[in-house]
């Protein structure tokens, strides 16, 4: 076996133990830093959504750390932040609101995109280092440098089209539990400014997550085909 191809072996273990290790830091945090949501409000739009998947019950936890952010961890469990909960509380943003985070989390383990970026990750890092030792033939000193590049925009834009695919999977829940895509679309009209995003200034190609503007319209033109 060649010593490129032992290192791209080598990179690819590397980035299995050190996801199956992320998982397991991030399920320990999870465990410490999070209870149950019992906010009788959103309990109700969330057995909503649990009755149009045709499950006994959805259980969401509350993860206390002071972001605005929902998550959907490895082992399936979904969270929303008590950043978020505290927007929601203050009347900053509505329950319909908070539930489409819960339906879009819900959309990421549905499709599996929780699990598969723990092999994403691993596979990436085995491309970072076949690219690095490629490029660094024709072009020395560099050629690490482009390899990263190159690799984090392809991470970039498969997260992207995770984030359009949960937004669908949403969509199609939040109607057909009776609550609407509006709440939605218009939380997408106030995540800039929540979550203080600079994403007008960076290249979109380069974001993890599309632009509002852009998820609002994919969620439009999905209405618009499912309703014809």
């Amino acid at each position: 076996m060649s010593a490129a191809i032992m290192m791209i072996v080598a990179a690819l273990m590397y980035g299995l133990v050190m996801a199956q290790f992320s998982a397991w830091s991030t399920k320990r945090t999870l465990n410490e830093r999070s209870r149950e949501l019992t906010d009788p409000t959103l309990r109700g739009h969330i057995d909503r959504m649990a009755d149009a998947l045709d499950l006994p019950t959805i259980k969401v936890n509350l993860y206390e750390v002071e972001q605005v952010n929902g998550l959907a961890a490895p082992d399936g469990r979904i969270f929303i932040t008590r950043g978020f909960y505290d927007r929601y509380k203050s009347g900053e943003v509505t329950a319909d609101e908070i539930s489409s985070v819960i339906a879009h989390e819900l959309g990421h383990v549905a499709l599996g995109h929780s699990r598969r970026r723990m092999i994403d990750f691993s596979t990436q890092n085995a491309m970072r280092t076949a690219l690095a030792l490629i490029l660094s033939r024709f072009i020395p000193g560099v050629g690490p440098w482009i390899a990263n590049a190159l690799t984090s925009l392809l991470a970039a834009r498969l997260s992207r089209e995770d984030e359009y695919e949960a937004d669908a999977y949403a969509t199609a829940l939040l109607m057909k539990a009776g609550i609407g895509s509006k709440g939605q679309k218009s939380l997408f009209g106030k995540l800039d400014k929540l979550t203080q995003s600079r994403a007008g200034a960076v290249p979109a190609w380069l974001l993890s997550h599309p632009k509002s503007d852009e998820r609002i319209a994919a969620i439009e033109a999905n209405e618009a085909r499912w309703q014809a």
